[in-house]
C-alpha cells in the first residue's frame, strides 16, 4: 500500500529533486538552448530576406532582358526594311537604264516609230 500513497518523506525528496534539476537546467540548458534556438530562427530570417533580394533582382534582370530584346528585334526589322528598300532601288535603277538604253539604241526617224517602241517597252515591262 506504500506504493499507492507515498509518505511525506518520499513526497518532500522527490519535489526537492525536481525542483533542484528544474533549477540547474534552467541556469546551465535553458539558456544555451533558447540561444540556439534564437540564432537559428535569425539565419533563417536573413537566408529569407536575402532570397526575397534575389528574386526581385532577378525579376528587375529578366525585364531589362526582355526590353533588350525587343530594341534589338525593332533595330533589326529597321536594319532588313532599309536593305530591301535599297534592293527595291537598285532594281529600279537597272531597269531604267535597260529601257534608256534600248531607246537610245534604236535610231528613230520618225514619231511613229518611237511611239511604237516605247509601247512595245512598256509591255515588256509590264510582262516581267
Amino acid at each position: 500500500m506504500e506504493l499507492v500513497t507515498p509518505s511525506i518523506g518520499l513526497i518532500f525528496w522527490t519535489t526537492l529533486a525536481f525542483v533542484t534539476l528544474l533549477f540547474l537546467l534552467r541556469k546551465f540548458a535553458w539558456a544555451p538552448i533558447l540561444k540556439a534556438v534564437n540564432d537559428r530562427e535569425e539565419t533563417i530570417s536573413n537566408a529569407m530576406n536575402a532570397a526575397e533580394e534575389a528574386k526581385k533582382e532577378m525579376a528587375n534582370l529578366t525585364a531589362s532582358n526582355e526590353r533588350l530584346l525587343i530594341a534589338n528585334a525593332k533595330a533589326t526589322i529597321e536594319m532588313e526594311r532599309k536593305s530591301a528598300i535599297a534592293d527595291l532601288k537598285n532594281q529600279v535603277a537597272a531597269l531604267s537604264i535597260d529601257i534608256a538604253e534600248k531607246v537610245v539604241k534604236g535610231t528613230l526617224t520618225g514619231d511613229d516609230k518611237q511611239k511604237a517602241l516605247v509601247n512595245e517597252l512598256v509591255e515588256e515591262v509590264n510582262l516581267n
